[in-house]
């Protein structure tokens, strides 16, 4: 990434943050700078020298900028691990303030009588991760989940398998042995197995610009399918709920194919 490049990704990133155009460029400007000042800011950031103070005056406020009360004035940005961590604080505090005035606001319609079946699509690398995960932390009874690749196997995942009740069956199956060796190390408690799915590995002689990500099923209920598409990375998922039917029978039994059942605390039903 060239310089210019990092720069402007800073700059789109702080926005991202909440900082407006002009006060997120101060910022980057001064992060380059030990001190500097509005027309040396102005210089650097072709941001306009007039708008430099109200940017720095609003960094300062949010603990981003010191200000020398000099002549003429000179800044400078706080130190970048102080920085980071402001931005953490405030962004998070905005999170949990958005949580509790949705969960204020409540629900605009009754809530449903009994479980519905339904299919939902979601996309985005941590969307995906996010609903296995809140899948997983929901169950009470099993949880079967196939890998395709290791790059799945986040500490995030790992933590939440390892916290899951006692009580809940945890079956990891993998699609090569590798990878299986390296959930069984991760998850030493966990049922593991190399998967007999084969259409999960990537397949040279197809064309196929997509590969298996993820396959999840807790409780027999809920199923979660997600592909990841080579060229970007990026991960595509469905999921379903109120699955209590033959369906959840076929879908357990493919999961769980190479299983020794034996090892199946379930024996494969």
């Amino acid at each position: 990434m060239s310089t210019e490049d990092a720069l402007q990704e800073a700059t789109e990133v702080l926005q991202q943050l909440g900082l407006k155009e002009y006060e997120a460029k101060c910022f980057v400007g001064l992060s380059r700078l030990s001190t500097g000042t509005a027309k040396q800011l102005s210089e650097i950031t072709e941001v306009p020298r007039t708008r430099v103070y109200d940017a720095v005056r609003v960094l300062e406020a949010q603990g981003l900028v010191e200000i020398q009360h000099s002549s003429p004035q000179q800044f400078r940005a706080v130190p970048l691990e102080e920085a980071t961590e402001t931005l953490r604080d405030q962004y998070e505090a905005r999170v949990d303030r958005l949580a509790d005035a949705l969960e204020t606001a409540g629900d605009a319609e009754p809530e449903s009588n009994g479980p519905v079946q339904e299919v939902w699509a979601l996309s985005g690398n941590d969307a995906v991760a996010n609903r296995s995960r809140r899948l997983i932390t929901e169950a009470k009874d099993e949880v079967v989940l196939v890998l395709g690749e290791d790059t799945l196997l986040t500490e995030d995942l790992i933590t939440t398998l390892t916290e899951l009740n006692e009580t809940v069956d945890v079956l990891v199956g993998a699609v090569t042995e590798s990878l299986e060796r390296e959930i069984h190390n991760s998850l030493p408690d966990a049922t593991t197995f190399v998967s007999g799915l084969g259409w999960m590995r990537p397949q040279a002689e197809f064309d196929d610009d997509l590969v298996i990500g993820r396959l999840l099923l807790v409780d027999r209920s809920n199923i979660l399918v997600s592909t990841i598409v080579q060229d970007t990375r990026q991960e595509q998922a469905i999921f379903g709920g109120g699955f209590r039917n033959g369906l959840i029978v076929i879908a357990r039994r493919l999961l769980s194919q190479g299983l020794l059942p034996g090892r199946d605390p379930r024996g494969g039903q």
